[in-house]
């Protein structure tokens, strides 16, 4: 009985055991199994580019609270210690005896409270707060800018590594079919069918695929690596990715495209925020023009000891409120260039603006082209896919049949192995136009 029960215990844990297994290998498989989706949404949250702008981010905003904590008032205290080499001395005479009368006294102290409000400065707080929060919509656009193009790094990444499997599948398929065929030619040759040369010629020809092969295994093997870095990955982790690498149409206009990327592109709205910038830099510029208007409230305590508790001639406390305002009216033109500067910065902006939109309408052209001609390819290529095969069939046969050479049947599967390449090629490059498309219009 004893025994009978330990066998049902040796028997659940293998069970439990082999279910863990299961999950373990699971989880491994799901962690290196990447969609297209997946790939874009690890990118994002890993890059390295992409925390730096958010930190980019984080300094703009606490730049434009620099800037708002400059219309509060500031609050500051100052302490003091003079030495006089006399005590100072009115001249003015005594009911008239000419003796001079002692007025304070060698060592003074003093400790002041202030409190400082700037009340007018030329509107050159009020523009500086607003270049502040402008920098915030610039950070931001500058991390939408990055997320662009790390999106259509990772999309460039990720139909790389589906070309360079559909490149060794193709290398395996010619290996496996040159194979056979020295096989064929071999047995050919056994019973004196055919010379040596043919033999010979197949081997060689099966060794440059074999060549071919090891270079497509190495190209799909680098690809995963340049995966793994552009998601922030260890270098050699395994990555198998879904296969998306099929035809979908693309339909668009020119106008209705450059419409959406006039829309959306962060590089136009960058544009945008430094022109409010500029405008914002030129009103500060022209504060200068105005006079500066601030109070003032200050606090004193003066002594002839460091308590600064007064003296017999001055008492311990006292305050003082002052409205000043200072206005430099006269600086040989300095305020009137510096406007004139940023003047011409917004200018510059304005056609650095319009060669970017030139920009922008050349690369929705050349990516519609590209898609249009990738398009166009795909359906040719596909039918010289079928050729291939045809021709390598009959070819196969006739050459079983000893109506053809060996050199028919080896540039028969040359022949289809390039048409393979080429087909897999044509939707490589549609996939790789539709993402550059979608980089050229703003979109993910």
């Amino acid at each position: 009985m004893r025994r009978k029960e330990s066998i049902q215990w040796i028997g659940i844990f293998l069970f439990l055991s082999l279910i863990s297994l299961a999950t373990v290998a699971a989880a491994q498989e799901s962690k290196n199994y990447f969609t297209l989706e997946k790939s874009i949404s690890q990118a994002l949250d890993n890059s390295y580019k992409i925390k730096a702008r958010n930190e980019r981010i984080e300094q703009a905003n606490a730049a434009m609270k620099q800037s708002r904590a400059d219309f509060l008032p500031k609050l500051g205290t100052a302490y003091s210690y003079n030495r006089l080499s006399e005590p100072p001395i009115s001249r003015t005479s005594l009911f008239g005896t000419g003796i001079p009368l002692v007025v304070g006294t060698e060592d003074n102290y003093r400790w002041t409270w202030f409190l400082r409000q700037p009340i007018f400065t030329g509107f050159a707080l009020i523009s500086s707060f607003r270049l502040s929060e402008l920098g915030i919509d610039q950070s931001q656009l500058e991390m939408d800018l990055e997320k662009l193009d790390l999106v259509l790094r990772v999309k460039e990444v990720y139909f790389n590594i589906l070309g360079a499997d559909k490149a060794v599948e193709v290398a395996q398929t010619t290996v496996e079919s040159l194979t056979q065929t020295v096989k064929v030619a071999r047995s050919f040759f056994e019973v004196g069918m055919i010379p040596v040369n043919d033999v010979l010629r197949a081997e060689v020809e099966l060794a440059n695929a074999e060549q071919s092969l090891v270079r497509a295994k190495n190209l799909a093997q680098t690809t995963r690596s340049t995966f793994n870095t552009v998601l922030v990955r260890p270098v050699t982790e395994p990555v198998e990715v879904e296969d998306i690498l099929v035809f979908k149409p693309e339909v668009g206009e020119f106008d209705a495209y450059v419409k959406t990327a006039f829309e959306n592109r962060p590089e136009i709205k960058l544009l945008d925020v430094s022109l409010l910038q500029a405008d914002q830099q030129i009103r500060l510029a022209k504060s200068k023009y105005y006079p500066e208007i601030a109070f003032t409230y200050q606090y004193i305590s003066e002594g002839d000891s460091a308590s600064v508790s007064g003296s017999r001639y001055v008492d311990a406390n006292h305050w003082e409120a002052l409205i000043v305002a200072n206005w430099t009216f006269w600086e040989w033109g300095k305020t009137y260039f510096a406007g004139r500067e940023k003047e011409s910065v917004r200018r510059q902006l304005l056609e650095t603006k319009a060669d970017v939109e030139d920009g922008i309408r050349l690369q929705v052209k050349q990516s519609m082209l590209d898609l249009d001609s990738s398009a166009k390819n795909i359906p040719t290529t596909q039918k010289g896919v079928d050729a291939g095969e045809e021709n390598l069939r009959v070819n196969a046969e006739r050459y079983k049949a000893q109506v053809s050479t060996i050199t028919d049947l080896l540039d028969a599967q040359t022949l289809l192995a390039r048409s393979r390449l080429d087909y897999y090629r044509a939707l490589y490059d549609n996939n790789q136009a539709k993402a550059r498309l979608d980089r050229a219009i703003g979109n993910y």
